[in-house]
């Protein structure tokens, strides 16, 4: 017996030790799979960076003219529009505010008509879900565009964009949250005589409200940077004034309501953090 475990010993010896020289030095074959691989994804590669243009003459001439435009934006200029700058960016913030809180607000009820615990209906969950799929497989600047022409300049149509998006991906986030909740407080509540209604707002709420206050303040912190942008197109906000100084080469300007952009997101990210900290936790 002792003989029999001593070579069960042995082999096992040699296996690992087969096992490790095979990480240090791979059979032939196997060699020769991962360098076809690695010759495949380069090709990849570098054709995708040809058909980009990432890989052109243009990258190279273009260059010294971006030089010169970050030079041109060191010194920021245009002080005297500040109040008209402060202006357009608190526009910028509220459209983010109002857009994120409407979405927040319509995302809930969505949400549990696409989560499999409050919603058992198969069929019609696979529906809603495919519907918040659709609001956000475009994206803000598309909603954007659509609002724009729909409801004309201005930022209502930014904020309808921002809803529209942030529905679909809020929606997402909180199903998911509430599938992962457990199922025992809702049952206990109906167990007690209450309704499907009664269940949700004293079983599965409760445990997923952290989560959706997470969530939703991110996407406000989010959706400034967005509010910006959605500004060229013309919804409004210092995103507007912005494309039109970068337009007409006013760097300067342009640096000017660069910094106020930094700053204002950056004070939203930290009182998004002190809102996280005092109605979640710090856990």
């Amino acid at each position: 017996m002792a003989f029999n475990e001593q070579n069960k010993a042995s082999a096992e010896q040699e296996t690992r030790s087969q096992d490790l020289l095979n990480l240090v030095s791979p059979p032939r074959a196997d060699r020769l799979r991962r360098l076809a691989f690695w010759l495949v994804a380069a090709a990849l590669l570098g054709y995708s960076a040809w058909a980009s243009g990432v890989i052109s003459l243009k990258l190279f001439t273009g260059l010294p003219k971006l030089g010169d435009a970050f030079l041109m934006m060191l010194v920021p200029s245009g002080f005297q529009h500040l109040p008209e700058f402060l202006w357009a960016l608190m526009e910028t913030v509220a459209m983010a505010f109002l857009g994120t809180l409407l979405a927040g607000l319509m995302a809930i009820p969505l949400a549990l008509l696409c989560a499999r615990t409050t919603f058992p209906i198969r069929i019609l969950q696979f529906g809603f879900r495919r519907f918040s799929d659709s609001l956000r497989s475009l994206d803000y600047l598309i909603w954007a565009l659509i609002f724009v022409r729909a409801i004309g300049l201005g930022p209502f149509a930014g904020i309808l964009a921002i809803a529209v998006v942030d529905l679909g991906t809020l929606a997402k986030l909180y199903s998911e949250a509430i599938d992962n909740a457990s199922r025992k407080p809702s049952e206990g509540v109906q167990a007690a005589g209450g309704t499907w209604l009664d269940s949700i707002r004293l079983g599965i709420l409760p445990q997923v409200l952290p989560n959706i206050l997470s969530a939703t303040l991110y996407m406000w912190e989010s959706n400034t940077r967005s509010a910006t942008i959605l500004g060229i197109v013309g919804a409004g906000g210092i995103g507007y004034q912005l494309a039109d100084r970068l337009r007409v080469y006013e760097f300067g300007q342009a640096s000017l309501m660069i910094i106020l952009i930094i700053i204002a997101v950056a004070s939203i990210d930290s009182l998004s953090g002190f809102l996280r900290r005092r109605l979640i936790g710090r856990q």
